[in-house]
């Protein structure tokens, strides 16, 4: 009899989550942002949100939590309730570089599941303009003479720029005295004054510049040209095949979250990014959309998992630590 009971107690709590993956969502859903309201993460979040909210019936609402370089707002997700009403939504920093930089209370790729790999934003190698060199060849040659006295600023440790920096250093066999700024903002400013000489910047934080004349730029890390910028070189055209770093975005859920809710927020996510105003408006904001097959849980899962491969020997072997 005791037998009979627990098997109905399991059979009837299986039939309670069924019923809920099949009427999800019943009520708003929330999305943490794990930086603060303006920035790029939060731009692309409420892009998502709004279309994906459509998609999916319910209102989806962005919730800021910020601190620790993001890491504060993705453990918020990761303590969540695996029921699909909690989203992470995060990048490059927040779900690879920080787990090499921060001792995490949480596992990046045991706690989370993923949902799919959103619009990524490739890096520009650019510089001043009273720098000499016409191309990236040029620009190489120009740091491996003059490096002693080269500074390349960076938006503080184990930022974007920080790493994608170190990663030129590395790639190139140079050696340039590096600026640790608050963000990458205060940076191109100085950039720009020419009170720098070189950056590795997000493209979307670059491109003003490029485009008013203030600075020059030399190549995009990526094996495509950038829609919003078709006239910059990739680095394999330019000369330097192979280094490739971007913010990439992605999705996820805490673990546990049932195999049908994940299916239908992956559903409302490539819907989202097949529409055309979405593809516009991050277009504008030199937002690459991936392709569709890798806009998927498994899509994600292999894109993280890769870069974490790829990432965490670069930082720990620069002895990169949280500031």
């Amino acid at each position: 009899m005791r037998k009979m009971f627990l098997l109905a107690a399991i059979f009837g709590a299986v039939s309670v989550v069924a019923a809920d993956a099949q009427s999800y969502p019943t009520r708003s859903i929330t999305m943490v942002v794990p930086f603060a309201a303006g920035g790029p993460t939060d731009t692309v979040a409420r892009i998502l949100g709004e279309r994906m909210g459509r998609a999916l019936g319910a209102t989806i609402i962005i919730e800021n939590v910020t601190g620790a370089a993001g890491s504060i707002g993705v453990g918020r997700v990761a303590r969540a309730a695996p029921d699909g009403y909690t989203l992470s939504i995060g990048h490059w920093s927040t779900h690879v570089v920080n787990g090499a930089i921060y001792p995490l209370s949480y596992d990046l790729l045991k706690d989370f599941d993923p949902i799919a790999l959103l619009p990524s934003n490739p890096q520009l190698i650019v510089a001043r303009n009273g720098i000499p060199a016409k191309d990236l060849k040029e620009l190489i040659a120009w740091v491996k003479q003059n490096q002693d006295k080269i500074t390349g600023g960076t938006a503080g440790a184990g930022s974007a720029g920080h790493i994608g920096d170190l990663y030129f250093q590395q790639f190139t066999g140079t050696h340039f005295t590096l600026v640790p700024y608050r963000g990458s903002g205060p940076a191109m400013l100085d950039l720009v004054a020419g009170h720098l000489d070189i950056m590795c910047d997000q493209s979307a934080n670059s491109l003003p510049q490029v485009r008013a004349g203030q600075i020059k730029a030399y190549a995009v890390t990526a094996p495509t040209r950038l829609a919003a910028a078709p006239d910059i070189p990739t680095v394999d055209e330019a000369g330097l095949p192979g280094f490739y770093i971007s913010v990439w975005h992605g999705l996820w859920v805490p673990h546990g979250t049932p195999p049908d809710v994940i299916a239908k927020l992956a559903a409302a996510v490539r819907e989202a990014l097949a529409d055309p105003d979405v593809q516009k408006r991050f277009a504008d904001l030199g937002q690459e959309i991936p392709p569709v097959e890798q806009q998927t849980p498994e899509g994600l899962h292999a894109r993280q998992k890769a870069e974490i491969e790829k990432w965490w020997p670069i930082i720990k072997a620069a002895g990169i630590k949280a500031e």
